[in-house]
Parts: C-alpha cells; structure tokens; sequence
C-alpha cells in the first residue's frame, strides 16, 4: 500500500474506533452550536435552555432538539417559551392553575 502523504500514514496507523469516536464528538459540538443559535433568538442560553426543559421532563436528546429547531421552528419556540417559563416562575407556575400557556401543549400527570 502506498500512502501520499504523511497525513493519510498516520491516519492509517490510529485505529478506526479513535476516528469513528472523533466524527460522534464533531456532530455533538455542531448540535450544541445550532441548538445555542436557536435557544438565543428566543432570549435563552443554550445551559439555561436545557437545564430547564431537564426540570420540565422534556426528555428530547440534541439531535431532536436541532431538527426541531431547523425542520419545526414553531415547536422549538414553544419549547422554548416553556424553558423560559420554567427559568422565571417554575414549573407549577408555568402551568398557572393547570391551563397550559398559549402555544403549548403537554401532557402533565395528576397524582391524586
């Protein structure tokens, strides 16, 4: 086998698995970014942003997150207004006596 460069040598020489983990960790830090970009048009930071959907048991990962930013704009700004919610009153708060907040929907359980 013939390699061109030094470059295309070494890269030959790192085993696969330190590559394939490298690509994993590259789309993790361009989802981070996107989903910072979108959660600052609504007037949040991206560890605010999350923190406080954690808090309200939106259990989305950050894949889904950027697809909802890019694909369903209107759902990533009701997520968002919820976050926000979440950061200024609480959860019970948001949710006022039950009635959901205009352009929201969930499904909250009642334990009686």
């Amino acid at each position: 086998m013939v390699f061109l460069t030094t470059r295309l040598w070494l890269r030959n020489r790192i085993t696969d698995r330190f590559w394939r983990v490298q690509e994993v960790l590259k789309h993790a830090r361009l989802w981070i970014n996107r989903i910072t970009a979108a959660s600052q048009e609504h007037g949040l930071q991206y560890p605010a942003f999350i923190a406080n959907l954690i808090k309200c048991q939106v259990e989305l990962n950050r894949k889904v997150l950027v697809d909802l930013a890019i694909y369903e704009p209107k759902t990533f700004k009701s997520l968002a207004a919820l976050a926000k919610r979440r950061q200024q009153e609480g959860f019970a708060a948001a949710l006022g006596d039950g009635k959901e907040p205009e352009g929201i929907f969930s499904r909250v359980v009642q334990y009686h």
